[in-house]
């Protein structure tokens, strides 16, 4: 029983898919209503003995449309071959099949099955009064208006929905994510802000660090002065921590977000490829770039630190992004080897590989510090953010990197950066869409960019022609079809007339006697649409005589009448002719 119950449910909400609210409700109940009561005085004035039946089939019908739209078709084209009262239903039957039939084949068969049910109906009712061609033909030419032309329009109607519907969907996720890349914009940029908050002032506060600690245990200075410089150094060591800290709140957010498809080397390194960092250049440290690095390894020397510098290979030029890179690499480790090994000496070395530069910061564990106060030493601050953001950067432009302890208890920093890196594909290619990193910012914190439509949506769809094109195709074929039906119909109609008129000189030159051949050679083929109501009508016949009947081309005072022509052969020859009125 259970099974018989999901069935039944199914069956009835396939059937009626509602909705089932108060408008569509009463709106289906009194279409149905009006077209099963216009249906009942139509089959009456028809007088086809159908109405009692039509009307509730048709109004049953009317409901099961939405659900059923290619089965209410059928049916309805069946029912219009048997009488007229369904006609109207035919016209909403073709609209809710054009509207709600997806597959071509099921639409194209439905239509097709019901027009040769209807004709064939038609033609089997019908053939005894009119020929089967001219059924055939208003059969086709009414179909065709009254289903096939609605449903042209109702298909429009849908399509140009489901298009309005689509493009409002795609509207609403391109504002999604354009609001969503505004976002991941605003988090690069607080990331290449911490970025280079992080290298460029945490080295510059480093270096003072070590000149200020070299200032403390120098003897020449009083004990005023040494303690005005413990100040000093004391000050920037608190000032790398509140560096720190800034530089976390910056990461925080940005730090939780997945990196952003064609972000490029420029944002996440520090701006667009070439570009010097903030800071850099501050104290003529440098401008970036493999040219800026002997800069940075003067101003550790400056500083007391013994640094040595090392060229090996054919130099080669190095992308933009991949310069940058190796400047960064060199100065996070001086500057990590400043906080953490103070005092010990540090070996930069440069390798041109065939394919690749290799940049090398080595530095061995920190000497034992000499003549310090004790309480004076104060531990490295350290943020965790160098590292991660190096390797972030040698790997948009193809590169990698390597940090990690020596045998010897120091330190070593590693990376391998390609001549011919990422950097087409992620870096300079990138500046475009990256550029408001470094431009001004609106209102509510969003870069201030000009979208050109570069929006990583995936792939554009392919161009599709508008609905329109093939539903006005569609109607133009069907009202030239039935223009066509038209013409053939009328011209068949006065052909036919013709076919069934006999002159009045023609019937007086007929003699009685003359044989049955020489008198239809005189006489038209006939037309039993024009005819069909004389039979049996006129004075008695002869007996065994078989009788044609026409319409005389004689004008008719009155309209229900007309002017019978009969003729009657019997044994090959003509026995009897008749002229007379008959009324319709």
């Amino acid at each position: 029983m259970d099974v018989i119950a999901r069935a039944w449910s199914k069956a009835v909400r396939t059937a009626l898919p509602g909705p089932w609210r108060a408008g569509p409700v009463i709106r289906e109940l009194v279409g149905a209503l009006l077209l099963g009561g216009l249906a009942m005085p139509i089959e009456v004035a028809s007088r086809t003995g159908l109405a009692p039946v039509m009307g509730p089939a048709v109004a049953v019908l009317f409901l099961l449309r939405r659900g059923l739209p290619a089965t209410v078709l059928v049916l309805t084209a069946v029912a219009c071959g048997l009488g007229g009262g369904p006609l109207p239903l035919l016209i909403c039957a073709g609209w809710s099949a054009g509207a709600r039939v997806r597959r071509v084949a099921v639409l194209v068969g439905s239509f097709t099955a019901g027009w040769i049910l209807m004709t064939l109906l038609g033609v089997a009712k019908d053939a005894a009064q009119a020929p089967a061609k001219l059924i055939v033909g208003f059969s086709l030419g009414g179909f065709l208006l009254l289903a096939v032309l609605p449903a042209l329009w109702g298909r429009y109607r849908a399509q140009r929905r489901a298009l309005m519907d689509a493009l409002r969907e795609r509207n609403e996720q391109l504002m999604r994510e354009r609001a969503m890349v505004a976002h991941q914009a605003r988090l690069r940029e607080r990331h290449r802000i911490a970025q280079d908050m992080h290298d460029s002032l945490g080295h510059q506060l480093a270096l003072i660090s070590v000149h200020t600690g070299a200032l403390e245990v120098d003897r020449t200075l009083t004990d005023r002065q040494r303690e005005a410089v413990g100040v000093l150094r004391l000050a920037a060591v608190a000032a790398m921590r509140e560096l720190r800290e800034v530089v976390g709140v910056l990461h925080d957010e940005s730090s939780l977000t997945p990196s952003v498809p064609g972000a490029g080397a420029g944002a996440a390194a520090g701006g667009p490829p070439g570009v010097a960092a903030v800071g850099a250049g501050a104290g003529g440290v440098g401008t970036g770039g493999v040219d800026g690095i002997e800069g940075l390894v003067a101003s550790s020397r400056a500083a007391g630190t013994v640094v040595s510098l090392a060229r090996d290979g054919e130099r080669r030029a190095l992308g933009a992004s991949a310069g940058h890179a190796a400047y960064r690499v060199v100065q996070e480790a001086l500057t990590n080897a400043h906080k953490h090994a103070p005092g010990a000496p540090i070996t930069v070395a440069l390798r041109y590989e065939p394919d690749a530069l290799v940049v090398e910061v080595v530095n061995p564990a920190a000497p034992e510090p000499v003549g310090v106060r004790a309480g004076g030493a104060v531990a490295a601050v350290s943020g965790g953010q160098g590292l991660t953001g190096l390797r972030e950067r040698a790997r948009l432009v193809g590169g990698m990197v390597h940090a990690g302890p020596t045998a010897e208890a120091g330190f070593r920093l590693a990376a391998v950066l390609p001549y011919q890196g990422a950097e087409g594909a992620g870096g300079a290619g990138t500046v475009a869409s990256d550029g408001g990193a470094d431009g001004a910012w609106g209102a509510e914190g969003a870069p201030g960019w000009a979208f050109d439509g570069a929006l990583p949506v995936g792939p554009a769809p392919a161009r599709r022609r508008s609905p329109a094109i093939g539903c006005a195709i569609g109607g133009v074929a069907v009202l030239v079809a039935v223009f066509g039906l038209l013409v053939w119909g009328v011209v068949g109609f006065v052909r036919s007339a013709q076919d069934a008129t006999v002159q009045r000189a023609v019937y007086e030159e007929i003699r009685l006697g003359t044989p049955e051949e020489e008198v239809k050679r005189l006489l038209p083929p006939g037309s039993d649409f024009f005819t069909q109501n004389l039979r049996g009508t006129g004075p008695t016949p002869p007996s065994g005589s078989v009788c044609r009947y026409f319409i005389s081309d004689a004008p008719v005072g009155n309209w229900n009448e007309d002017d019978a022509i009969r003729f009657c052969f019997k044994d090959g020859a003509l026995v009897d002719k008749q002229h007379y009125r008959v009324k319709q």
